[in-house]
């Protein structure tokens, strides 16, 4: 078996992190006041919100470089940022970005801005400015980072999970792949274990390339479902930690998340991972998505009909009770 610690990722020590982090700030009496959330909220005058995240592509970036494509992990960032504000009712404003490469190349470079603008325009979100640094010897060759910055504004409701009662429903809906987690694991198993390169076709499924299938832009929810906001009663973005690292940051005191893991269609990509790398349930559903990218406890039935006028595909995945955190079942 393949752990997501033997790939490189720690996830208890991130945890750890966490509290570390929380405890220097409180030192110098800078501590966010809602640490924990998917954002940072300060809020302004008039009574309104603002919100604050900061995110990177990951390792998801390794497979860019081997397929020499450029032009999707721009979006992936984009999206990622913007779904981490909404899920507590944020509209996004601006986005600034980070591009940090060895060797400047302007045709790495138009192809990663494509990704950004592409994304932002497709939410009405201004790229404010950014910073783009060349730094030799730090980063090899053909390779770099990103970051991206984004502030949205909350005018209405702050959704955080607060109004979550048993007998409450979860609504899963689907990612499209990997999104922007547990690379290191899938290139782990695609890569060192199997020997496949980023053109090999996929075993399961000859038409897709390991490239078409990793490079799969991180799916954005906020077009989806902004106008259902007074719907909602809370929200988790399905990134590290899987499901239960972050449905557990909205779930209140009290309660706990059944997941029923039967309950919609794990894509295959998934199940491939799994077999191939020996994954037990603990290690698979903390390290992928499994096919559910954004999970949503509505407040009443309308939110379903909302759904299905838009032709959503879409599962009721579980249900809180009595208890703590999030089991899966």
């Amino acid at each position: 078996m393949v752990s997501y610690k033997e790939a490189g990722v720690d996830l208890d020590k991130a945890d750890r992190s966490v509290k570390l982090i929380l405890s220097v700030l409180e030192k110098y009496g800078v501590s966010p006041k809602q640490f924990g959330l998917f954002g940072g909220l300060y809020k302004l005058p008039d009574g309104s919100f603002l919100i604050a995240s900061a995110d990177g592509v990951g390792t998801k970036l390794k497979v860019a470089f081997m397929s020499g494509k450029h032009d999707t992990v721009g979006s992936d960032l984009v999206n990622h940022c913007v779904n981490d504000i909404f899920v507590h009712g944020a509209d996004p404003l601006f986005f600034l970005d980070y591009i940090a490469m060895g060797k400047l190349d302007l045709n790495v470079l138009e192809e990663i801005m494509e990704g950004f603008a592409r994304a932002c325009s497709n939410v009405g979100c201004v790229i404010l400015g950014g910073e783009t640094a060349e730094m030799p010897g730090f980063y090899r060759e053909g390779e770099y980072d990103l970051v991206g910055f984004i502030a949205g504004r909350i005018e209405g409701k702050i959704i955080d999970g607060s109004t979550i009662k048993k007998g409450d429903i979860l609504i899963g809906l689907s990612s499209n792949g990997l999104h922007t987690n547990g690379y290191s694991l899938a290139r782990n198993i695609i890569f060192e274990k199997l020997g496949l390169k980023p053109d090999s076709p996929l075993p399961y499924n000859k038409d897709l390339t390991v490239a078409d299938e990793l490079l799969k832009i991180h799916r954005e929810y906020y077009t989806l479902l902004k106008e259902a906001r007074g719907m909602i009663k809370g929200m988790a973005h399905i990134t590290g930690g899987g499901i239960p690292g972050n449905l557990a940051r909205i779930i209140p005191a009290g309660l706990k998340a059944v997941i029923e893991k039967n309950s919609w269609e794990v894509p295959e990509i998934f199940r491939f991972l799994v077999k191939e790398g020996e994954l037990d349930d603990f290690e698979a559903y903390r390290a992928f998505n499994m096919g559910i990218g954004m999970i949503v406890i509505p407040e009443g039935d309308n939110f379903l009909d909302y759904l299905r006028e838009r032709g959503e595909r879409f599962w009721v995945i579980g249900r809180i009770e009595e208890g703590e955190g999030v089991e899966i079942v």
